[in-house]
């Protein structure tokens, strides 16, 4: 088991300065109303966000500069106010292969991802 990585809580103005650095405005992620119109019951996070804060964890862990292969899937949505808890093992240490969850604190998962580091060449 790698080391579990804690962020702090979710936060709207998170959330704003996120939509300014990815050019993603949808509404969704940073206008309030405009989220429980859409029948959201909060803003949510942007998944890059989410999937950014996993890749941060890689960096933490030692692993990505040699990264070859990492790929996530979404599970569920993540709002302000959430703390989210990142989680990783290796799967396979011979051929470099691991996987992450990334949860909130209450165990709800909200990413999945695999990862792979590139294997040194063994010289003849």
């Amino acid at each position: 088991m790698l080391t579990e990585i804690k962020k702090e809580k979710i936060t709207h103005t998170q959330l704003v300065k996120y939509a300014g650095a990815s050019g993603d405005f949808n509404p969704i992620h940073t206008v309030v109303p405009l989220a429980q119109k859409a029948g959201l019951k909060d803003c949510i996070a942007h998944g890059m966000l989410v999937m950014g804060m996993a890749g941060e964890a890689l960096g933490k862990w030692g692993v990505q500069k040699d990264l070859q292969l990492f790929n996530v899937r979404f599970s569920a949505m993540t709002y302000p106010g959430e703390e989210l808890v990142i989680q990783g093992n290796w799967t396979d240490e011979e051929k470099l292969k691991g996987d992450l969850t990334v949860s909130n604190t209450e165990g709800e998962v909200k990413l999945k991802g695999k990862f792979q580091l590139r294997q040194e060449e063994k010289a003849e």
